[in-house]
């Protein structure tokens, strides 16, 4: 940690007028003889290169752990229904991959009612141990029971990494756990290293996805961190398990809530293209309504569904829940046909992942061409019938 401090003994009305004009921000006041630094800082340290050692700079050292006391990539297994999430599985194949770096097993934790053959499952996916907390209080998620008995099992087995996948649930337990451990979260990581020194470096785009930031949590344990589906690949099951399962004992306490569940029922089926195997992804360039239109013939012809990108999506063009990108969906389809799509980061962060990306743009420097297979310079309103039509069968197109 860092922070400024001010020599108040060094201020005088006249050196405070100049100093607090420093600011770019409007961080520094100066009122009743004192000299403030507000939280509007951005800590750029202009003042204190240029107001003459009236603000200094000081490097708090932060107080370290043994990290060796902490052992184990850690996944949270998320199981609703009966039935396993599937970034569960993709957690677990990541897991495996960065439990290689250090040596540590792979642990899993499972909380929820009558799920043993839910934890029998993911001895399939390279897990050496299932924590399992099977109680019919966690028949409903409950976030104040869910939460104990995670921290219940950090308590005990002290893993260094916890992954959790980002679904409706991950994203409300994750925060709460890491808050009540005391240690940092970094939500939507699209990329996971581990040092050898066990530290988890949590890869994710920033400021507005212009730039990939590393972070690290190198003086705290556990080291939390959020995956969307389908960023990582699901790895192959194995025909036998491997690992165990051990039964956690719940407590009176640990099953302690204010909310009372009255009833449960199934969300109707709703638009979900990150299951989609073939993609027709809409960009600006082909935001006219007969490009629309090629656009839906195309992906009905492929058995796919049509996507779009966020101007489309804010346009109301699309209903947002076809939106591909960082604030939209992460998909990673067999096949995506991008149309007049520039490519930028926010939005090949959400499927730069595909099997096999077609990318068709007018603008031969479009950066999507960066990261597609096959690449096609052209008017979409050109290629979109003469490839329908090839499609279909037609063998007279050229």
């Amino acid at each position: 940690m860092s922070k400024l401090v001010v020599n108040q003994k060094a201020v005088t009305p006249e050196n405070a007028e100049s100093t607090v004009k420093l600011c770019p921000f409007g961080a520094i006041s100066y009122n009743n003889g004192v000299l403030e630094i507000s939280s509007a800082c951005k800590m750029c340290k202009m003042c204190v290169r240029k107001s003459g050692g009236i603000i200094e700079y000081v490097e708090e050292v932060a107080k370290g752990i043994d990290k060796s006391l902490w052992l184990g990539i850690c996944v949270y297994a998320d199981c609703s229904g009966g039935q396993i999430h599937r970034v569960t599985y993709e957690l677990c194949g990541k897991a495996k991959k960065l439990a290689s770096v250090t040596g540590h097993p792979v642990y899993a934790v499972m909380i929820g009612y009558d799920i043993g053959k839910c934890a029998q499952r993911l001895l399939h996916y390279g897990v050496d141990k299932v924590f399992l907390y099977d109680n019919e209080a966690f028949r409903d998620f409950r976030i104040e029971p869910y939460t104990a008995a995670f921290c219940d099992f950090i308590e005990k087995h002290r893993p260094s990494s916890v992954l959790i996948g980002a679904t409706n649930l991950g994203r409300q337990l994750a925060p709460r756990v890491a808050a009540r451990c005391r240690t940092g979260l970094t939500a939507d990581c699209t990329m996971l290293e581990m040092k050898e020194n066990t530290d988890l470096v949590q890869i994710r785009p920033a400021f507005g996805g212009n730039i990939m930031a590393q972070i690290i949590t190198p003086n705290t344990r556990p080291q939390f961190c959020t995956v969307r589906y389908k960023i990582f690949d699901e790895p192959t099951p194995t025909e036998q398990p491997l690992g165990e399962i051990e039964y956690m004992d719940t407590t009176e306490k640990m099953l302690r809530s204010a909310i009372d569940v009255k009833e449960t029922f199934d969300k109707p089926k709703d638009i979900d293209i990150a299951e989609a195997e073939v993609i027709v992804a809409v960009g600006r360039g082909a935001s006219s309504e007969s490009s629309r239109a090629y656009a839906q013939e195309l992906a009905d012809l492929l058995g796919g569904m049509v996507a779009c990108t966020r101007p489309l999506a804010e346009s109301n063009m699309f209903d947002p829940k076809r939106q591909i990108g960082l604030s939209g969906r992460t998909v990673k389809p067999k096949l995506i046909i991008c149309l007049g799509i520039s490519g930028a980061v926010q939005f090949a962060a959400g499927m730069k992942s595909s099997d096999c990306i077609v990318a068709i743009n007018t603008d031969a420097s479009a950066p999507i061409f960066d990261i597609a297979h096959y690449c096609i310079v052209g008017d979409v309103n050109d290629i979109l019938p003469k490839l329908i039509d090839k499609i279909r069968g037609n063998s007279d197109v050229q």
